[in-house]
């Protein structure tokens, strides 16, 4: 029981791992014993932020673009440069896009689309080789997608691909979660409510105001989205397959508000 949340010993890939919630979940995983690889489009942000982590554990720089099936495929190339098996796969890089339903552009729905959702299933099938790997019956490899409460439930934003993007990425995980576990990798989300992020703009610059309207009167902090990873990636979270963890606060299931 000691070990329950350990990551001793374990590989993890993180992709939008250099900031945000891709961050909060690899300094936890790097804290927890695990030898993280984080992914971001942006080199010199993927660097600075492995360089950070590094001073608590191991966390490596793998810079990569994964908007496209050629770019995911890169990634896991990259990948197999350094390590023939992943422990864990955490499929975090997203965009949002928002304007009025009646000048929403085509440009917006499909960049958020293609990120969103297309990104995860193919880094995954990419990765598919290098999970069996890691995977065996007494330890599950791990893949896990970042959701978020918008695919739950709507929000005032009107941000339409990025709502439609993550139901379907949810959806997504079920049928994955299904087929995969055939090869003892387990798929699960989390769908993350107010986080700061650069992503999540309003709950960074106006936390205070948004924690009013949130049950848990307050947003999530760097350790509530670690926390769910961690118990996700773990042997605590083994037992747990296609399901979606809301960390939210209880924004999508324990609001009285109409």
């Amino acid at each position: 029981m000691k070990n329950l949340f350990s990551l001793e010993g374990r590989t993890a890939l993180i992709t939008g791992g250099s900031r945000g919630i891709g961050k909060m979940i690899a300094r936890g995983f790097v804290a927890q014993g695990g030898k993280v690889y984080i992914s971001s489009r942006k080199a010199p942000a993927c660097v600075e932020t492995a360089e950070e982590l590094s001073k608590d554990g191991v966390c490596i720089s793998l810079p990569q673009d994964v908007s496209t099936v050629e770019g995911a495929r890169a990634l896991a190339t990259a990948y197999a440069q350094f390590e023939p098996k992943l422990d864990i796969l955490v499929n975090n890089a997203g965009a949002a896009w928002g304007a009025p339903f009646d000048e929403f552009p085509e440009s917006g729905w499909d960049k958020v689309m293609d990120l969103n959702v297309k990104s995860p299933f193919f880094l995954t099938q990419a990765m598919h080789g290098a999970l069996k790997a890691g995977a065996s019956f007494e330890r599950p490899a791990k893949v896990i997608m970042i959701a978020s409460i918008d695919g739950i439930r709507p929000s005032p934003m009107e941000t339409y691909s990025y709502h439609a993007s993550k139901a379907g990425l949810i959806h997504l995980t079920r049928r994955m979660a299904a087929e995969l576990i055939k090869d003892d990798i387990v798929v699960t989300a989390i769908a993350p409510g107010a986080f700061a992020s650069e992503m999540n703009r309003v709950a960074r610059d106006y936390g205070e105001e948004i924690s009013k309207h949130i049950p848990a009167r307050r947003i999530g902090t760097d350790e509530d989205m670690a926390g769910a990873a961690i118990f996700l990636a773990s042997r605590a979270g083994d037992y747990v397959v296609g399901s979606t963890l809301t960390v939210d606060g209880g924004v999508a299931f324990a609001s009285l508000s109409i």
